[in-house]
């Protein structure tokens, strides 16, 4: 199989079920921020992370391939009736491991700045994507219908990827870069 097909060379490509649309319209906006979120989580794996997390972060990036289904084929009828959807488990698994790993965390006593060690700064920077892919879906989801899983999955995503990046340099002996107000 070849990897172009000339379809999308004039600004057009298609969605699950063949609907043309725009390149630039909200719903393909939605699904190229959480294709960059998952190749930022990608980057971040490349750094090395401790294996319990890498584990997880896999799993994330599995995930958002089913989140990109959710938006590559709104209709759940047809031929959008066999993709894979998000069931609410998979959100409830990120919270079970947000939990977990903040419980091994120092409390937090002020912000910190995306930073750190290599890979916890890449994971800083997964997560200010996946939080403009929430911004993204959410703006969509105020134009046409977007699985009800997907906007908390992402909220939830964000706040893991936080955590996550927190744990990275907890366990790397790296403190967390704490902010300082500019003003003071």
């Amino acid at each position: 199989m070849r990897i172009y097909t000339r379809k999308g060379d004039t600004g057009r490509t298609s969605l699950w079920g063949g609907r043309r649309v725009g390149k630039d319209e909200l719903r393909i906006e939605a699904i190229g921020s959480v294709d960059e979120c998952n190749a930022a989580i990608g980057v971040a794996l490349a750094h090395g992370v401790p294996e319990p997390v890498a584990v997880v972060l896999r799993t994330v990036q599995d995930t958002l391939f089913v989140v990109g289904s959710e938006l590559m084929a709104p209709d759940r009828s047809g031929p959008g009736a066999s993709v894979p959807r998000l069931s609410g488990q998979e959100t409830r698994h990120l919270e079970q491991v947000i939990d977990e790993l903040e419980a091994g965390l120092p409390p937090l006593r002020n912000f910190v700045l995306p930073g750190g060690g290599i890979a916890a700064a890449h994971l800083h920077l997964a997560r200010t994507v996946c939080r403009r892919a929430e911004r993204r879906a959410t703006a969509l989801s105020r134009a046409e219908e977007v699985g009800a899983e997907v906007l908390t999955y992402l909220n939830r995503l964000a706040d893991l990827l936080f955590v996550v990046a927190r744990h990275v340099n907890h366990v790397a002996g790296v403190v967390d870069v704490p902010w300082r107000n500019p003003a003071r």
